[in-house]
Parts: structure tokens; C-alpha cells; sequence
């Protein structure tokens, strides 16, 4: 009979409760055996004078043990994959019966027991039925046939997270059947981890794929930055198998991993990057026990920033929104327990932001409302600069005039050499920001800039994954237009550490990485949708829109950018404006209500209010400077 076939019975004794207990009631009554005949002999002493006693003790230590386990549900185990917990949990079980068998017989003495045949009784018990479950594992691992109707799965990764994510397959009979692991470290081929085999490196990939008939490759590598996920995207996307993920580190806070984190690769895991060290306790303590507001907390960024936040214990906050719907949203998220104040108002409402500022008397504040769909604003010019501009202007005066400590705003990549109306209020708010810290010395005020965020709602992977489902086309304005990305939580917790470290004055920037061109993002959502772009989804290019440039910076001039404590933050030198725009902004705002400006004049208006001291400090060329001296001369 051949080693498959004895390993199938095996586990057809060993796949049923009843069976199974009928198999450790033997091994029970065997354990009796064992302890009676090495004391007493096979025979049970002279003319079996004790074999009244061993039937007896059998029984009971049988009875004693087995109700133990049942009552412990050792039975509802399936042990063919079970993990350490089960064995602890067995063991347990086990010394409970034990114990209870022990006071039974020298309580009651109905029989006679030798001490010496108890003790080898009683360690020969667990070994046995240890072993037998044991064997059962190794039953299964040697079993050459596949479950029935269960894929068959490559782990890539044979760290912790990757054993852990074995040993939970392993113990559960799901719909995947783990074949072992590949891992860059050549030490661990053809080692057995978890009780799977190591079966080379990731470059073997294909070859491993073909050879184990490989349904489902599970990307179990938290630490892994998103180049890395993207190559193995790469690699593993023409093969025509599923590809799931473990997701990043810092979606993964209580360090538990199972089948249920498991999920199909998303462009987040393609953008994610080295986790973030954050100066947990400076942000932890600026925040901690103070009043805190959020203007704009409805939004993707300003409801992070309440989570992140709520974590650090404040003692209260006041998230305040334009909308209604997007507040009651973030309060549901949120729970009911949580110390926060929803506050319906118009940042560019004086008084309405007057009376929040007089009743909840905030400490900090941060900044997140504004209009921030480009070409939306571009048709209405005047509402992006009442909001972004004087409604920034509104909550920083504000701010110093309530005596808050400090004041955070988020701004945008677009206000560098803003070529949109959106771009330009955002700037007129940065410059508007900075002269309110002349007003207001004893609050300190900053801003924060940074690229598009992943996930928010006027994200274009939304529309791209809009686009894929409908068949497309996948609709890009330009094969070269570039923008950088950011997931929103890296963002925040940045904005975070930017705003506890900040003197006030500064204009902040976020070390975005590498931009990425637009075309390629849907190319890559195309795949990750199982489809092959140019066949099964075309991309269809619009044409740049209105406001719109092929690429974003964060400087004016990066010369000018200087390295903080922070090796994620940027702060950029600026020059003290001689007045306030504040008069402008009125003055274009009153003169676009009555009818008076509009159009083009508007907008080149609100475009004059984009330039400012930063934008002065870029270096003049050497030509520029030639041409300067010889006029001067």
C-alpha cells in the first residue's frame, strides 16, 4: 500500500469527531496499559490479580479524560490544520480531565493504583494523543491531491506576516489550498516555514507558477514599498492568476494577519512607500486635552485629519462643514462616542465663524476647506476666491483674534506658478495667511502644500474606475501629463508633524516622491481590473482643459527650499510682504457682485493675486542679469 494511501485513511479516522474520539479513547486505554504492565507485568501481576484494578482505572481515567476534552470542545477542532493555539488549548483539556481522575482515585480508592503506574499513565496519555494529532498534519502535508474545488495558492513572503497567513490557511479549509512560499532570501530555499516549502526566489516566479499549477498568488509583504508590489504586478499579470495582497504596515495597526486582511491589489498598494516616523509624542501633546477645529471636515482630507486627531485625545472638536450630508457622514464613521461638535457654516461667513470662534474658543485649527475642482472653478472664478481667499483670511484673523496657538492650512502644488483660478486663490490665501502672522504674532500660522491624494472624492481614479466598469474608454486629457500622488492618511499624519513643529511664517511642503504620468495610472487600474489596455479598455485622449498645466511643482524655485527635521518636510524661504491683499480681494469681490468685473478681467484679476513674495525669490537667470548690468551701465 502506497505512503498517499495510507496518508487518506489516516485522515478519513482523523476528518470526523466520532472517529477521532474513538481513536483516543484506545490510546487512552492503551496509556492504562502501559502504566499497569511495565509495573506489574503483561499479566497484571500473578494469576491477573489486578486486572479488576486495570479495567477499572481504564475506565475511569477514559470516562474522566474524554469528558474533559468534549467539554473543552477539542472536538470541533479540525487537526488536520490546526495551529499552536489548538495544542495549548488540548493541553489544557487535558491536565483538567487529568486532575479531576487523580482526585476521583484517591479520594474515593475504589481501586488499587500503583504511584509508579499513575505516573507513566499520565505522560504517556498526552504523548500519545500529541502524536496521533501530529500525524495527522503530516498525514495532510503528504497527501499529493489537491482538496477538491480549492485553489491552489503561492505565498510571496516567508516573514512573519507570511507564516502567520500559512498557518491561518492551513488551519482553515477555505477555498485556498496554500502550495508554499517563494522569498528573496536564498538562505530559506527548500526550508519549510509554517510547514510549507520555500520554493525559490520571486525571479523563479513563473517557472514555480507553471510547474505547481498555481491558481492565486497572495502577496503577503506589508513592509513591501509600492515599486516593489508593482514589479510582482508586473511579473505576475501576464500569467493569467489571481493576485491578492496583505495591505501596508500601517493598515495593518494591531499586527493581526488572516485570510480576512487578504484583498486584490489596488493602486494604493502600487503608491505606497516607506511607513512614515512620525514625533509621536510632540503631536501627541500639542493636541492632547486642547480644542480643536477643522474647517472643511466633511472632506477626504478634513475627516482624516478628525480621525487622526480623535487618536491623540483632544478634548474636543469641532469638525465644521459647508454641507450638511458630508458632516452626518463623518459623524457615522466616527461613532457617537467621540468628543466632537458638527458645525454647519460658510468659512467665508464672518459672523457665522465669529460666533464658532466665541462659543468653542478653539486652540488649534486646521485648515481644510476650500474649492479644489479646477475646472469647476475656472466657471466660477468668484466663488473660489471668496471661499479659498477671504474664507482663509476669515478663520486665521480670527484664530489670533481668539487666541488660538496655532493655525494650519492645507494648500495645493497648484499655487506654485498657478495657471488655474484655483491654483491662484489658493496662493492669494497663502499670501493672505502670512500677513495675518504680522497681526497676530502670538498665534502661530502655516501652511502645508502637497499634490493629489489618492481615494478623495475629486480624484481621478474614481472616474478612471467609472470609466473601466462601463467598457470605456478611459478618458486622459494628455499622454504626458504628470501630477504627484499621495495616499490621504501619509498626508495627514504629515500635515500633522508639520503643524507641531512649525514657528509660524512658514510655507511647508511635502515630500511627494516621484510625479506619475496620468496615462500610465490607467493603464495600471486597466490591468489591475484583469483587462489589457489598447485591447479589452482604450485610452481615449481629451486634450489639456482650461486652467489645467502638464505638470505641478512645489516651489517657485527649489533652491529656496529648505530641509527641516522632518527628511518628508520641506520649508520654503519667503520674503515679508510690505501690505496685505486683503483690499484686492474685497475690492475684486464687490466689484464682481455688482457686475462691474467679469470674464477674462476677473480672472486675470484673481491671477495678479497669485504672485507674490515667494514667487520673487526666483533666482534671475545669468542672460537676465548680463542684460541688467550693461543697461545699468
Amino acid at each position: 500500500m502506497s505512503k498517499d494511501k495510507l496518508a487518506k485513511i489516516y485522515l478519513w479516522i482523523g476528518g470526523r469527531n466520532r472517529r477521532l474520539m474513538a481513536l483516543d479513547l484506545l490510546l487512552l486505554l492503551f496509556s492504562v496499559f502501559v502504566g499497569y504492565s511495565m509495573r506489574l507485568s503483561y499479566y497484571m501481576g500473578a494469576d491477573f490479580l489486578y486486572l479488576y484494578d486495570f479495567l477499572g482505572i481504564a475506565a475511569l481515567f477514559s470516562l474522566m479524560v474524554l469528558s474533559s476534552l468534549t467539554l473543552c470542545k477539542i472536538y470541533s477542532v479540525f487537526w488536520p490544520r490546526a495551529g499552536i493555539d489548538e495544542y495549548f488549548r488540548l493541553a489544557r483539556a487535558y491536565l483538567a480531565g487529568a486532575a479531576a481522575f487523580v482526585v476521583a482515585a484517591f479520594t474515593i480508592r475504589p481501586f488499587t493504583l500503583p504511584r509508579s503506574s499513575l505516573v507513566i499513565m499520565l505522560l504517556a496519555a498526552p504523548i500519545l494523543l500529541v502524536s496521533e494529532r501530529a500525524a495527522l498534519r503530516l498525514a495532510l502535508m503528504n497527501s499529493q491531491e489537491r482538496p477538491e474545488g480549492r485553489e491552489s495558492a503561492l505565498i510571496v513572503g516567508a516573514g512573519e506576516a507570511g507564516s502567520m497567513l500559512a498557518r491561518d490557511l492551513l488551519r482553515n479549509s477555505g477555498s485556498i489550498c496554500p502550495a508554499g512560499f517563494v522569498d528573496d532570501n536564498e538562505q530559506l530555499r527548500n526550508m519549510t516555514v509554517a510547514s510549507l516549502k520555500v520554493l525559490g526566489t520571486t525571479k523563479e516566479l513563473k517557472e514555480i507558477i507553471a510547474k505547481h499549477d498555481i491558481d492565486t498568488v497572495l502577496i503577503a509583504i506589508p513592509s513591501a514599498p509600492g515599486e516593489k508590489i508593482k514589479e510582482l504586478f508586473g511579473v505576475l499579470s501576464p500569467l493569467h492568476v489571481k493576485v491578492r495582497v496583505l495591505p501596508s504596515l500601517s493598515n495593518l495597526a494591531d499586527g493581526r494577519v488572516s485570510i480576512s486582511r487578504l484583498r486584490s491589489v489596488n493602486l494604493e498598494d502600487l503608491l505606497r512607500r516607506e511607513p512614515i516616523r512620525l514625533d509621536d509624542e510632540n503631536i501627541t501633546s500639542l493636541i492632547k486635552g486642547k480644542s480643536v477645529l477643522v474647517t472643511g471636515a466633511g472632506g477626504s482630507i478634513g475627516s482624516e485629519i478628525c480621525r487622526q486627531l480623535l487618536r491623540r485625545a483632544p478634548k474636543r472638536l469641532i469638525a465644521l462643514g459647508h454641507g450638511e450630508q458630508s458632516i452626518y457622514m463623518l459623524l457615522e464613521s466616527l461613532g457617537g462616542d467621540a468628543p466632537v461638535v458638527p458645525v454647519i457654516a460658510d468659512v467665508a461667513d464672518a459672523a457665522a465663524m465669529e460666533s464658532v470662534f466665541k462659543d468653542y474658543a478653539p486652540q488649534l485649527v486646521f485648515h481644510a476647506s476650500a474649492h479644489k475642482h479646477v475646472p469647476l472653478m475656472e466657471k466660477n472664478p468668484r466663488e473660489a476666491l471668496r471661499v479659498n481667499a477671504l474664507g482663509t483670511y476669515n478663520a486665521a484673523r480670527l484664530a489670533g483674534r481668539y487666541g488660538a496657538l496655532r493655525f494650519v492650512m492645507i494648500s495645493t502644488d497648484k499655487a506654485v506658478r498657478p495657471t488655474s483660478v484655483m491654483g491662484a486663490t489658493k496662493r492669494a490665501a497663502e499670501r493672505l495667511l502670512l500677513s495675518v502672522q504680522k497681526d497676530h504674532p502670538l498665534t502661530k500660522y502655516m501652511a502645508v502644500r502637497f499634490g493629489n491624494v489618492l481615494g478623495s472624492r475629486g480624484s481621478v481614479v474614481p472616474k478612471f474606475e467609472r470609466q473601466i466598469a462601463a467598457g470605456g474608454p478611459v478618458t486622459v486629457t494628455h499622454p504626458e501629463m504628470k501630477r504627484y500622488f499621495m495616499l490621504i492618511p501619509e498626508a495627514v499624519s504629515l500635515v500633522l508633524q508639520a503643524g507641531a513643529m512649525g514657528e509660524g511664517g512658514e510655507l511647508f511642503a511635502l515630500d511627494m516622491g516621484e510625479p506619475v504620468r496620468i496615462a500610465e495610472m490607467a493603464e495600471t487600474l486597466i490591468r489591475l481590473h484583469g483587462y489589457e489596455p489598447g485591447r479589452d479598455i482604450q485610452i481615449k485622449y481629451t486634450g489639456i482643459r482650461e486652467g489645467e498645466k502638464l505638470y505641478e511643482e512645489l516651489f517657485y524655485d527649489p533652491s529656496h527650499a529648505d530641509r527641516t527635521a522632518h527628511a518628508k518636510i520641506f520649508k520654503s524661504r519667503l520674503t515679508p510682504e510690505a501690505e496685505s491683499i486683503l483690499p484686492q480681494v474685497v475690492e475684486i469681490l464687490s466689484a464682481s457682485a455688482e457686475g462691474t468685473l467679469s470674464g477674462e478681467r476677473l480672472k486675470e484679476r484673481i491671477f495678479s493675486l497669485g504672485r507674490g513674495a515667494e514667487a520673487e525669490n526666483e533666482e534671475i537667470s545669468s542672460d537676465e542679469g548680463d542684460e541688467r548690468d550693461e543697461k545699468a551701465g
